[in-house]
């Protein structure tokens, strides 16, 4: 109960804020979950995670809706109709978030919103598009008001594309981030580069290697929360991590990590998601009553489970520091134990059976976590830690590609970038480029000195930060874990390129 009461009589949370934290304590007072002994073992000493999802998961992590059959057909169970205009479609479109649950309470999925948007511009002027859509885009951001909340454009252009990158560079909004679908055999350069100069005003849109991960799943798939690739009509049922520093500071050595602890650790955490996927399949009933599965809009066949992976440059260090104290990122040793680590990971993935899961064959799939925002010594992923970056950024890109490859649930690098990178946006459309002919995954740049930054994935505002850090309640929930983030991860020193 003291944490109820803490909960309410908290003067940094806005009302929404209290509402969501009090939902999860109730979640958190039941234990209904069967979880083995290792998981637990595990679990206490912080070598695997749960990522706080609750006690008890009722509704999947990450739903994606299927927008295009929604604006198609209308809702029976909202009374709404196939909009016939642009005032109907995004009124009808702000009326279905609202009703599409998620790990945070609100949608991390908001859809491809150029391709929703850009048939109802025909005898619509660009100003008057314009004006809409910012007055749409002010909602998202007022009303879900939470940085996991994600919108797509491309691969190709559009002119509903163009109007919505003009309209973000202009509101400077946090919520939604957006990213790019970019494929360079689709997506014209004038375009790209559009997107580029947006994301050095705004920190958004992030770009996504169109070509890989449109292979990802059978239909479509959508990036959503900070970098997870999703397949649309369906979602994640949930995240969990093996979070590898803690594990390798229970190792003797090497070789009892990679043959001992590891594998004892991925199986137990496994086992825990099946249980996870099990308890929300069968007993909390949210796909036998949501009307998102009647209508069509979610494909509860469609849903699968990431594997987390957390910390990996920190494992490697840590299993070398009295081998020659090889640093990941730095020296090929490193580097070649956290590529055979990835591989054992890999492996055990690919082998062990995922209840639930027929859209990936009865499989699990790898997902490079971000992170906890309380959490030290933990890098996001597989990146390299703040400091020991490359000096080279063609140098970094080769190094995140070769460790990218494991991971076809998301996986992404940032880049914080100069200023005078807005003379020459082609230079950075040819930095990505480059990166994606080598197979790195996602890519997102910021201006060093902007108040819209990445933190681990997600966008926050550092002059909302700095309010919340002095006990200010703040509209976007996610600049509360931003402010620790930022601190614990170093996010302040990254190297700043170009």
């Amino acid at each position: 109960m003291d944490q109820v009461m803490d909960i309410i009589t908290a003067q940094n949370l806005t009302y929404d804020q209290k509402l969501l934290q009090l939902a999860q304590a109730a979640e958190n007072s039941v234990d209904p979950l069967h979880v083995s002994d290792k998981f637990r073992y595990y679990f206490e000493k912080g070598a695997l995670c749960d990522m706080n999802e609750g006690k008890a998961p009722y509704r999947p992590r990450y739903i994606l809706a299927d927008f295009q059959k929604f604006v198609q057909n209308g809702s029976e169970f909202l009374r709404l109709k196939p909009p016939e205009d642009l005032d109907d479609l995004l009124t009808s479109l702000c009326i279905l978030y609202g009703h599409i649950p998620s790990v945070t309470g609100r949608p991390v999925y908001v859809g491809n919103l150029d391709k929703l948007i850009d048939p109802f511009l025909e005898g619509v002027s660009d100003q008057e598009a314009s004006k809409k859509i910012k007055r749409f885009l002010n909602f998202i951001d007022r009303t879900v008001a939470n940085g996991y909340c994600h919108a797509n454009l491309g691969p190709e252009a559009t002119r509903a594309g163009r109007l919505i990158l003009d309209a973000e560079k202009e509101l400077q909004n946090a919520v939604p981030n957006f990213t790019l679908k970019y494929d360079p055999d689709i997506t014209p350069d004038d375009f790209g580069e559009q997107a580029v100069l947006t994301a050095l005003s705004c920190a958004s849109p992030a770009f996504c290697n169109h070509r890989i991960h449109r292979q990802t799943y059978s239909g479509d798939y959508g990036i959503v929360s900070c970098f997870n690739i999703l397949p649309v009509r369906g979602g994640g049922y949930c995240l969990s991590r093996v979070v590898l520093p803690r594990l390798a500071d229970l190792a003797s050595g090497v070789e009892q990590f990679m043959e001992e602890l590891l594998p004892e650790a991925l199986q137990a955490l496994g086992e825990y998601m099946n249980e996870r996927v099990r308890f929300m399949v069968e007993e909390s009933h949210f796909f036998d009553t949501s009307f998102l599965v009647k209508e069509g809009l979610v494909d509860p066949d469609r849903f699968v489970g990431m594997f987390g992976v957390a910390g990996l440059c920190e494992c490697v260090n840590t299993l070398l520091k009295d081998h020659g104290g090889f640093r990941y990122g730095r020296d090929e040793e490193a580097n070649d134990l956290g590529d055979r680590i990835m591989c054992k990971i890999h492996g055990f993935v690919e082998e062990f059976p995922a209840v639930y899961s027929k859209l990936t064959g009865d499989r699990y799939l790898l997902h490079a976590q971000a992170g906890l925002a309380p959490q030290k010594g933990v890098t996001p992923g597989v990146r390299i830690v703040v400091g020991d970056e490359p000096d080279n950024i063609m140098d970094h890109i080769r190094h995140s590609a070769r460790f990218h490859r494991f991971f076809p649930t998301g996986v992404s690098d940032i880049f914080p970038v100069e200023t005078t990178a807005r003379n020459n946006p082609a230079a950075i459309l040819d930095l990505v480029k480059g990166a994606f002919s080598i197979d790195d995954k996602y890519l997102s740049f910021y201006i060093e000195d902007g108040d819209l930054i990445r933190i681990t994935g997600y966008l926050a505002k550092r002059s909302e930060m700095e309010k919340f850090s002095k006990g200010v309640p703040v509209l976007q929930d996610t600049s509360h874990g931003a402010v620790n983030n930022y601190r614990n991860n170093h996010v302040a020193d990254r190297k700043v390129r170009f």
